[in-house]
């Protein structure tokens, strides 16, 4: 008798430790570390100053069924954009001009989650260019623009000025991991980069 209040205790306690592992694991997936790579951006001091209306709140992609909120990010540690704290929004770089103005705005979005779910852009290749893409404003205007390019770079070697120093057109690039997982890294080896322009005003 005694020795079976034992083992069901021990079994009660291994039980328990299972579970709070596989919770640690679970919100290690779905809450994301904002400072992932996701592209090296030259460094900058302050955000660019415009009517609070003016601000993204939500990026919309009906092609790709794509409906996401939109955080005000910045640059990490190393240098780099940060990405989303969860892998169902997207991240604005609020270092640089926002949707609708001249220059390049940036917007990013994590592909998976560490237990394999889909993130937000997990089906970001599958957009063409002629494509539509919405940024809805705080201020509740929606801005149109239109996808006229789609590349893929190595990690270590997208063009920042590209991606991010344009200033011809009002522009809005959408980035994302690509290719295959490198360990060690906690990165993907490539970035997919899709550029549209504003299509009317």
């Amino acid at each position: 008798m005694k020795l079976g209040r034992i083992s069901t205790l021990t079994v009660a306690v291994a039980t328990a430790i299972a579970a709070m592992l596989f919770m640690w694991t679970l919100v290690q997936a779905v809450y994301y570390d904002p400072d992932s790579y996701v592209a090296d951006v030259a460094t900058s001091t302050a955000p660019v100053v415009v009517p609070p209306g003016a601000l993204p709140a939500r990026l919309e992609i009906p092609s790709l069924n794509i409906h996401a909120s939109v955080q005000d990010l910045g640059i990490n540690a190393a240098g780099a954009m940060q990405a989303p704290d969860n892998f169902v929004d997207v991240g604005w770089y609020k270092y640089g001009v926002p949707p609708g103005y001249t220059g390049s705005a940036v917007i990013d979005g994590h592909v998976d989650n560490g237990l394999g779910l889909n993130g937000v852009f997990k089906y970001l290749d599958n957009i063409k260019v002629g494509d539509d893409v919405y940024v809805v404003t705080q201020g509740g205007y929606t801005l149109h623009f239109v996808v006229t390019d789609i590349e893929v770079y190595p990690y270590t070697d997208a063009p920042t000025d590209l991606i991010f120093g344009q200033d011809d057109a009002a522009r809005l690039n959408l980035i994302t991991c690509d290719g295959t997982w490198v360990n060690g890294k906690d990165t993907y080896n490539e970035r997919l980069v899709v550029f549209t322009t504003l299509a009317d005003s």
